[in-house]
């Protein structure tokens, strides 16, 4: 096989490097494919805020000469990286003119263990200001969403969902404090992974969100993510995605974890849907919701303004857009208050002991309702961002509050033709048992793996001449 004979983003990231490994592709060929597709493409999504090309290429070139080549898990296999997270050589501006364009001078251990196992870093990708935000737009420009222009890729890991989505990358990393990674995906149509705390090495800012960020993979593929997070956690063991070894007890709850927010019913049948299936293979699947209370949002709302308030000390806040202002300062207003203390989590980890006694897995949408305005959320109130944010997107957040791990992934279309999605949760260490669901129902409702506008730039470079 070479380039031309097949396109390179049909195939799946496992695909790709199979054929690197054999040697029926160059690593440079497969980076050059897909370099121009973000030239194609990006110019309408606005996902990459630094491409690499240079850079990629000298790195895929001098990939072919390892003598390991043919041992890589990730053998050429070009990746986005989340402009949160250090590239050397690159800056991490976290979405904000605040932060200097400067170098970073080494790798993220993330990035580190991406690289060993033989990913070349195509650039990185759009974020919110300060990775604040569930949208995707800021002072360097919006990322929007593959299958609707005018609706946000998700946030803050937007850029990295929308390039996956688009074709741009097979694999992504994102991080997620509050849902940054299962947000986008689900607002793309892609898989996305939280892992549980400790899991991959973390280190995000200044403190991970206070402990409740995690970095993790975004595919098109349950075998893609699982490939990716087996390099990112150095657990070669979650490579394989085996069937359920036992009948799984289920949870099905379509309720939001917040009063007042509704649920729109295609969302809510898509996860019913989504139940029948693990129910058809001999799973227990009954209708129960999570200990939810108003007492948990509150403390997760508390959290989420700390968290930016901490990342906003790192920057003249005075400059910063009123509505990530005034979140800092609200969160700094909290702390003040002793509002912010992790006996917090350890209570709602406590309230969730009997529910995940019960059982093994939750599933619940993964948004609310279809992704809100792609952009101008930065020229709006902070109440307007809030709570936009919370009710369109309110299902991730109670599980990095309580550390679990958690997934999203595609559940059919909309009858808006937009992705819908469902949210895969599991106590800790259930990172294994989240893919192995996952990928049962990937093989019984198997979902479109790029976005229109990805097929519709694939027929038009396939009619370029060469």
């Amino acid at each position: 096989m070479t380039s031309g004979d097949l396109c390179l983003s049909d195939l799946t990231a496992s695909e790709l490097a199979h054929a690197v490994r054999a040697g029926r592709v160059t690593p440079a060929a497969v980076v050059e494919h897909f370099l121009q597709r973000i030239e194609v493409i990006d110019p309408r999504l606005g996902a990459f805020e630094v491409v690499r090309r240079e850079r990629a290429l000298a790195e895929a070139k001098a990939l072919s000469a390892r003598d390991d080549l043919d041992r890589l898990p990730l053998a050429g296999i070009p990746v986005a990286i989340k402009d949160n997270t250090d590239v050397a050589g690159e800056p991490s501006r976290w979405g904000t003119p605040l932060i200097p364009a400067e170098p970073r001078p080494a790798d993220d251990e993330v990035v580190r263990r991406l690289r060993a196992a033989g990913a070349i870093v195509l650039g990185k990708t759009r974020v919110p200001e300060l990775s604040a935000w569930g949208t995707a737009d800021g002072p360097f420009g919006a990322c929007r969403n593959p299958w609707d222009l005018s609706r946000t890729a998700g946030g803050s890991s937007g850029g990295s969902a929308a390039a996956v989505a688009a074709g741009m990358a097979p694999l992504a990393l994102g991080s997620d404090g509050l849902g940054s990674i299962r947000i986008p995906a689900a607002a793309c149509g892609v898989v996305g992974v939280k892992p549980g705390t400790g899991v991959v090495p973390a280190g995000i800012g200044v403190s991970s969100w206070l402990g409740m960020a995690e970095h993790g993979p975004i595919a098109t593929t349950v075998e893609d993510a699982a490939l990716m997070l087996s390099v990112l956690a150095d657990r070669p063991d979650l490579a394989t995605v085996a069937p359920p070894d036992r009948r799984l007890r289920v949870a099905v709850s379509t309720r939001a974890p917040m009063a007042g927010v509704w649920v729109d019913r295609e969302f809510a049948a898509a996860t019913e849907e989504v139940g029948q299936i693990l129910a058809r293979a001999g799973h227990d699947v009954v209708p129960a919701d999570p200990p939810y209370t108003l007492g948990v949002a509150l403390d997760v709302v508390a959290f989420w303004c700390a968290a930016v308030s901490e990342e906003a000390e790192r920057v003249d806040a005075s400059r910063l857009s009123a509505r990530t202002r005034r979140h800092a300062s609200a969160g700094r207003l909290l702390r003040r208050l002793g509002r912010v203390r992790q006996e917090a989590r350890d209570r709602w980890r406590a309230r969730l002991a009997p529910f995940f006694n019960a059982f093994d897995l939750l599933l619940t949408p993964g948004l609310a309702r279809l992704p809100i305005a792609a952009d101008g959320w930065g020229e709006r109130s902070w109440l307007a961002n809030v709570y936009s944010n919370a009710s369109y997107a309110p299902f991730p957040a109670a599980w990095n509050f309580a550390g679990y791990p958690a997934a999203t992934i595609p559940a059919g279309l909309h009858s808006r033709a937009l992705p819908l999605s469902v949210q895969l949760v599991a106590p800790p260490g259930g990172e294994a048992l989240i893919l192995s669901a996952a990928r049962l129902i990937e093989e019984a409702r198997p979902w479109p793996r790029h976005a229109p506008i990805a097929m519709a730039q694939q027929k038009m470079l396939a009619t370029q001449p060469r």
